[in-house]
């Protein structure tokens, strides 16, 4: 680069700072360098795709005026990857890319053409806006529809065929189910599904993945680019939402969400528990998703789940053509492994290998003793605070807004410490979150009704058969 080069760019640089603002050049423009000028040609680098895709969609046109108030004759800006860049030489030529984007000018003069001529890592600070990996067998058309999932699957559906610029229905939509029920499943075919238009972009993140992009921006001073961009999304996707920590991380997802869904834009989410239940997270968050359509995925009925495994013996068999499992081994499969999906493909998975590592056929004897430690005992039901709340006011007939208001006249009292006491010894939750869930009560008052009523049920008869007789109809 020539010294009139160096000074012509300084002088650009100077301009765009001046033009988009301080914290907008510190956060697109700092890292840019000049490469060379050639003939109407400028080639300018960045360290990552991020930036080089950033600056194409938004500020392509005001890079071009500025190095045009210096050289009137420029008329295309080459923007690459730094570090792909300096390994290989670019094309000085290369078509541009079918997906290019083009702004025309006032003049009819084209923007500048902002191409990579290679690919490159993203840099760590904005690695987490490139998506989480995706798994090419989870789409829609490998996705098995039983009763647990019906609803879920078509609010999903829905929200993958939507266009830009449509109506949104369910905003947030919320996802929530156990481990191995079809979660990631279903938000990883819906970004698949949203992609392959290219009409709008879907990014798939889970929790983990957005908190260490946020941090990272945060350590490398790009926090403002990442949360433009991230509000840029037409479709954003977060599972395991339970794993979302720190104060910090979860304030800017709650701006995010807040953003996205007042800009008309789709946010889909999975957890392994509904919003109410998640304690780690702000009331603001939780209310926010709450506000959206919440579903649940229930457990693999023994239809669905022999369903699962049909489709996993025929995706099996396109790459195994000899393989193949008896109706009866299937039926046995499908009524002994209750747990999850997840269970029912390791068991494919070890027939398939037993199968063609010892050339042997599947038979009824071998799939017992292959999948033996798969066969657990029957998972107890979850209880929900809110069913202890029905269950306990319809046996002492109260109603549940008396359980949680501030009455303290007898008949009120005693079913409260009840639901209370049930509450800590049936569920996981803390005493604080019993409490809250309580009307908003101090976790010691929670603490105490505990204490009264393991007290009085050790010397009161008829109140140990009250509470056995209001566990019975919770677990039944």
């Amino acid at each position: 680069m020539t010294n009139i080069e160096q000074d012509r760019w300084s002088r650009v640089k100077g301009r765009l700072r001046t033009t988009v603002g301080e914290d907008v050049y510190t956060s697109w423009f700092a890292r840019m360098d000049l490469e060379g000028v050639q003939d109407e040609n400028v080639h300018l680098s960045v360290p990552t795709r991020f930036l080089k895709s950033w600056i194409q969609a938004h500020y392509a046109d005001r890079v071009l005026a500025c190095w045009q108030a210096e050289m009137p004759e420029v008329h295309r800006i080459d923007l690459t990857v730094r570090t792909a860049m300096r390994c290989a030489a670019p094309a000085k030529e290369a078509p541009a890319p079918a997906d290019q984007r083009r702004i025309e000018h006032a003049n009819g003069r084209p923007a500048p053409e902002l191409r990579a001529t290679a690919t490159a890592p993203v840099s760590a600070s904005h690695d987490a806006l490139g998506g989480s990996p995706l798994d090419p067998r989870l789409t829609f058309a490998s996705f098995v529809i039983g009763r647990s999932n019906t609803l879920a699957h078509a609010a999903a559906r829905q929200v993958a065929e939507g266009r830009r610029g449509d109506a949104v229905m369910f905003n947030p939509l919320y996802i929530h189910a156990g481990v191995g029920l079809g979660k990631t499943h279903l938000l990883q075919a819906v970004t698949w599904a949203g992609n392959s238009g290219n009409e709008r972009k879907v990014l798939y993140l889970t929790a983990e993945k957005f908190m260490y992009g946020f941090v990272a921006a945060l350590k490398t001073q790009t926090a403002l680019a990442f949360k433009e961009a991230l509000r840029g999304i037409d479709v954003l996707v977060i599972d395991d939402l339970q794993f979302l920590q720190g104060k910090s991380t979860q304030a800017e997802f709650c701006h995010t969400l807040n953003a996205l869904i007042d800009a008309g834009r789709q946010v889909v989410i999975a957890a392994d528990r509904p919003p109410s239940d998640l304690e780690s997270l702000d009331d603001r968050v939780r209310s926010r998703l709450a506000g959206g359509l919440v579903v649940e995925m229930g457990s693999l009925g023994e239809e669905l789940r022999l369903g699962i495994l049909k489709s996993r013996v025929a995706a099996a068999r396109a790459h195994h053509a000899s393989f193949d499992v008896p109706e009866p081994v299937l039926d046995y499969l499908a009524r002994t492994i209750t747990h999850n999906g997840r269970d029912l493909e390791g068991a494919i998975n070890r027939l398939l290998a037993h199968s063609k590592l010892n050339a042997q056929p599947v038979t009824l004897e071998m799939a017992e003793r292959e999948v033996r430690d798969l066969i657990r005992p029957q998972e107890p039901k979850r209880i929900k605070i809110e069913d202890i709340q029905r269950v306990v006011a319809r046996q002492y007939n109260v109603s549940r807004s008396d359980l949680l208001s501030s009455r303290r006249t007898a008949n009120v009292v005693r079913p409260r410490q009840v639901a209370m006491y049930l509450a800590k010894t049936l569920t996981l939750r803390s005493l604080p979150e019993i409490g809250r869930r309580f009307g908003g009560r101090d976790h010691t008052t929670v603490l105490h009704a505990v204490r009264k009523i393991e007290a009085l049920v050790s010397r009161d008869t008829a109140l140990s058969e009250e509470v056995e007789s209001l566990k019975r109809q919770l677990q039944e």
